[in-house]
């Protein structure tokens, strides 16, 4: 067993439960240094200059303020560590973090964190994205910088998904592409940590497109492969909400899939989950939503352009909650361009990397499907984590 010592007494802790415990002990001190404005923040952001002086902390009042996220951004120096502090609020704004080691933070007020949220969809998004592709172009949040930060904070792509999702096929108001990111983690993003925040949308929620991110006690939500990417992503302690849909489905059909990794067949883990829950949304029925899909991204080679056969999905839950929505064999498949260019080639599980350990909760079954992490590799899996929890350190202290 592993022993930790804080304010508050010995902890009694496995080697999980030591990683939880080095960034519980960061994020208390942190939470201290917020209630005295230490460490010192860089800058302040309102939702309007003329906000009460009041309604602001005594120990901010004197920071350089701005009344849009995207603003303090661009006003930060080139080198060091630049913290910005949120005023609780809603704030519509697409946001791109570019610079390293910046800090977002949250001031709450009350239970209310302060919101960033907008409306893009896929559809329409090409315009934001440097390969016009909507879906990251979508992205409410992105992060496309090194050892960023991202605390107390709400992050939500409202795009109406339902209203669409509902609509008939051949309903000519009806959006084809309604991939609505929320938070990206871009291809040059890495050692990403967010602490004690809410990712809200329904169809692509998070975007893992980049290294190394953590999430601790957060909560992220959807409803199709809400979860996906090539990053290494670890989410300790989260709650991972399934939504509901909007068009009706037969009894027994699959509706959503929690998780869709395309990790790359070189990097050992994608995307992890441990100590954390699977919860739902009324109306999310029995057996609907599984663990995850593998997702082989359509990708152009010398001889054509198909799914990227490279691209073998990682998923692990370990001591995970599961709630009875999750459906018996756990896992599904999912089509892939084949080298004729159509949606012919099935990727299944099988072929996949998802395991599941020490799950518990009415959404667990014996299915021959749902393969144990075997012993080796949660050693190796628990090597990883140390070294993540090593490299995150300087970045939240």
């Amino acid at each position: 067993m592993v022993w930790g010592r804080s304010s508050l007494g010995l902890i009694n802790v496995d080697w999980f439960r030591g990683v939880q415990f080095v960034l519980v002990v960061v994020l208390m001190l942190t939470g201290a240094g917020l209630a005295r404005a230490e460490p010192a923040f860089d800058a302040l952001v309102t939702l309007a200059p003329s906000t009460k002086e009041s309604s602001v902390p005594a120990g901010y009042r004197d920071l350089p303020r701005f009344s849009t996220v995207s603003a303090a951004l661009a006003a930060a120096p080139k080198s060091g560590r630049y913290r910005v502090a949120l005023l609780a609020g809603d704030y519509y704004e697409k946001i791109t973090i570019e610079r390293d080691q910046v800090s977002l933070i949250g001031l709450s007020s009350g239970n209310a964190k302060p919101r960033i949220y907008f409306d893009a969809y896929a559809a329409m998004a090409g315009q934001y994205h440097r390969d016009d592709w909507g879906t990251p172009g979508s992205a409410t949040v992105t992060v496309n910088a090194r050892n960023t930060v991202l605390s107390n904070l709400h992050i939500e792509n409202t795009f109406d998904f339902l209203s669409n999702d509902a609509l008939p096929k051949a309903h000519p108001d009806r959006v084809r592409h309604s991939q609505a990111v929320a938070l990206l983690l871009d291809v040059d993003s890495d050692l990403t940590y967010i602490n004690d925040s809410r990712i809200d949308g329904y169809q692509d929620t998070v975007f893992a497109d980049g290294g190394r991110s953590y999430f601790y006690q957060s909560t992220v939500s959807g409803n199709v492969d809400f979860i996906f990417g090539d990053g290494l992503v670890v989410f300790d302690q989260c709650e991972i909400r399934s939504r509901t849909r909007g068009k009706p489905f037969a009894s027994g059909d699959i509706q959503g899939h929690i998780t869709a990794p395309s990790t790359n067949i070189a990097q050992p883990f994608g995307l992890v989950f441990l100590h954390s829950r699977l919860t739902r949304e009324t109306g999310v029925p029995d057996h609907s939503t599984s663990l995850g899909r593998p997702w082989h991204p359509t990708t152009t080679f010398a001889d054509g352009r198909y799914a990227d056969p490279q691209a073998i999905g990682s998923a692990i839950y370990v001591d995970t909650w599961m709630d009875a929505h999750i459906i018996v064999d756990g896992w599904a498949s999912m089509n892939g361009t084949a080298r004729d260019g159509s949606k012919s080639r099935v990727f299944t599980p099988a072929e996949s990397r998802f395991f599941e350990r020490a799950s518990s909760g009415p959404g667990v079954s014996d299915s021959p499907k749902r393969q144990p992490l075997l012993d080796a590799d949660y050693r190796q899996l628990r090597q990883a984590i140390d070294k993540l929890r090593d490299l995150l350190k300087p970045s939240t202290e």
